[in-house]
Formats: C-alpha cells, sequence, structure tokens
C-alpha cells in the first residue's frame, strides 16, 4: 500500500524494492473546502461551478456565493485607478 510523508514523495512497495517518486506541488484543488480556503485567500474567484460546489457541501445557494463575488469586485472596481475615469463619464441623453 502507497504511504505519503511530509516532504510530499510516495513510497510504493514493489517486488524489487521501494520505488519513491514526487508528487506533484501545483494540483488544482478537487473538494469544495479546498476551493473555499483559495476564494477565502484571494487566489480564486467564486464561477458558477465553484458556487454550485460550495452550495452543495453548505447548505447556502448558489446564489449567495455568486452575489459574494459580485459585491467584492463591485467593492474592488469603485476603488481602483479606473473609478476616477468612470466617474467622469457623462451619461447618455434620454431620446424621447
Amino acid at each position: 500500500m502507497p504511504t505519503t510523508s511530509k516532504s510530499q514523495t510516495i513510497t510504493k512497495g514493489t517486488e524489487r524494492g521501494l520505488v519513491q517518486r514526487r508528487l506533484p506541488t501545483h494540483r488544482p484543488p478537487t473538494h469544495p473546502g479546498e476551493m473555499l480556503l483559495e476564494v477565502i485567500n484571494g487566489k480564486r474567484s467564486v464561477t458558477p461551478d465553484t458556487a454550485l460546489r460550495l452550495a452543495r457541501v453548505t447548505g447556502r445557494s448558489a446564489d449567495f456565493w455568486l452575489g459574494l463575488q459580485q459585491d467584492r469586485d463591485l467593492w474592488h472596481a469603485l476603488r481602483s485607478d479606473d473609478a476616477a475615469k468612470i466617474a467622469r463619464l457623462k451619461p447618455l441623453a434620454i431620446v424621447g
């Protein structure tokens, strides 16, 4: 049976002895808990796929998770370098 160690190697028994190989250090998260940690740490955005996964394991709706992402995006946009340029835009004239 393969065993893992803290050095990110896997040791597997064979007929000739032990074989070691390096485990990948940069693998995509596969569990919603891992995804949530990346969202919290600012390494991942909440996509519709992620929102569905988080909804399934937390009991909160996918709309809740997407809404949080949208709120965060808007907060950052309001504080971005482009916010002053956006504020100078002229409203469209309504013809009617």
